[in-house]
């Protein structure tokens, strides 16, 4: 459990699929997540059940939650994990709409970080983002990760073609 000064970012449990089933078939949130058909329940309870550890699975997933009362918000990854360049990509949705533009997505993106950088003692973390998810660019920007490239053309829309940003966030102070 990783604890900030309002959210707690724990691991998934049995009674978080109806929470994880609301947003991943939210398809307000399938371009960002990539996601291009509908999850069952089903598939999300084994999900669940089939998480291992980080070192293997090479991703982490966490709840984002309420330290007032308990509840839940959101979620946060770690993903395609790399323990030997020492890097993992970021992932983060404020699942329940109300609690957006509130600063919980970057207090939980620096909790993310301060883990990543003491616990697991990864030297960097990076997300991609859409071009015109101009939400998202400001959120990482404000967490402290920075443009590092642009990938032309990248996703495929229903209004064409979108670039994707890559942001980057050093955890270390070494020189490239």
């Amino acid at each position: 459990m990783i604890q900030t000064e309002r959210l707690i970012l724990r691991a998934l449990e049995p009674a978080d699929v109806h929470a994880l089933y609301r947003w991943e078939n939210d398809v307000e949130n399938w371009l960002v997540s990539h996601t291009t058909k509908p999850f069952s329940q089903a598939s999300l309870e084994q999900f669940i059940l089939n998480i291992t550890d980080i070192y293997s699975d090479k991703q982490l997933r966490l709840m984002i939650s309420l330290n007032d009362d308990d509840s839940t918000i959101g979620a946060i990854d770690l993903f395609e994990c790399d323990f030997t360049h020492l890097r993992a990509g970021v992932g983060i949705l404020i699942g329940e709409k109300e609690s957006r533009g509130m600063g919980y997505g970057k207090e939980a993106l620096d909790g993310l970080a301060t883990y990543a950088r003491e616990v697991l003692f990864l030297q960097q973390l990076y997300a991609d983002v859409l071009a015109n998810n101009v939400a998202a660019q400001r959120l990482f920007d404000a967490a402290g990760y920075e443009q590092t490239g642009i990938r032309k053309n990248w996703i495929r829309t229903s209004g064409g073609w979108q670039d994707l940003i890559l942001m980057t966030k050093k955890l270390h102070g070494e020189k490239e």
